[in-house]
Formats: structure tokens, sequence, C-alpha cells
């Protein structure tokens, strides 16, 4: 068994103990550095970190590969790359980035096809003067998404 295979098989057992976290990236350089990058439905807690650092390291052999391991949760500004981390964050503000547009619009749906985004405009009066807020709505297929970033309000 090759090595990155192996690391995939101990983090697919250690990922099964823990069915709320969730692999967002796992990379294995040609240091033989291994970067792990985990989610959760409710978060990533330090001891999931640690409690899959174990699994991987404490079962892998030193002497037949030298390693170094790194396990971390996704950061605020990781771009979103899961069906699951939108839906894990229906109700908050994202920066989505397509081929042609960059908007601001709170998740309100995301399905397996595509997400729902709405927010309000300010735009001019279909009759008269002046302007007139609108309710937008847009149904964006994954496919279309360039990058997609929750955006943290103070």
């Amino acid at each position: 068994m090759i090595f990155k295979d192996k690391v995939v098989a101990l983090l697919n057992q250690g990922l099964s103990e823990k069915p709320s976290v969730f692999l967002i990236d796992l990379t294995i350089t040609e240091a033989m550095k291994i970067i792990v990058t985990l989610d959760g439905d409710q978060g990533v807690t330090l001891q999931d970190c640690i409690d899959l650092n174990r699994v991987i390291e404490n079962n892998l052999d030193r002497e037949e590969q030298d390693f170094s391991i790194e396990v971390a949760s996704a950061g605020v500004s990781t771009p979103l790359k899961l069906v699951r981390q939108y839906k894990k964050n229906i109700g908050r503000t994202l920066k989505v980035k397509t081929a042609t547009d960059v908007m601001e619009a709170v998740l309100a749906d995301a399905n397996e096809e595509f997400i729902t985004l709405t927010w309000t405009a300010r735009e001019p009066k279909k009759i008269g003067k002046g302007k007139e807020t609108v309710d937008k709505k847009i149904e964006l297929p994954y496919s279309e998404i360039k990058e997609a970033i929750v955006t943290i309000t103070f």
C-alpha cells in the first residue's frame, strides 16, 4: 500500500468516528507534509483536530516514511467547496464570484444542484422619479460559482 493510500484509509477511519466532521482537503507535499483541512456541521473543535492527527500519526511508521502532519479547520476566509458547507451556512451572508459578476447576498437555500441567494437593491422606479427598494432572488448553479466566501459582520 502506498503512503497516500495509508493516509486516506486512516483519515477515513478517524472521520467515521466523528460523523459531524468532514474533509475539505487533503494534500501530501513532495516533502511528505500531510495537510488535512476539516470542517464540521457544528464547526471543528481543537479536540477534533487532535484526535484525527493522532489517528494518522500513531498508525504510520516514521522508519518507513518520514513525514510531518498538520490538521486544521477551514479558516474564515477559506472558500466553500462542498454542498455540505453551503447547507451549514444557510442564513449567512456570502460573497460569491461568478465568471461575470461579484455579489454579496444572504444564502437562503442550498440543494444538490444550486444555491439560492437573496438581497435587497435600490432600483429606479418603474413609474416616476426616484428609487425604490426591491427584493432580489437568484438561483445559482454550483457550476457557475467560481468562489464563495462567508462574510463576517461585526
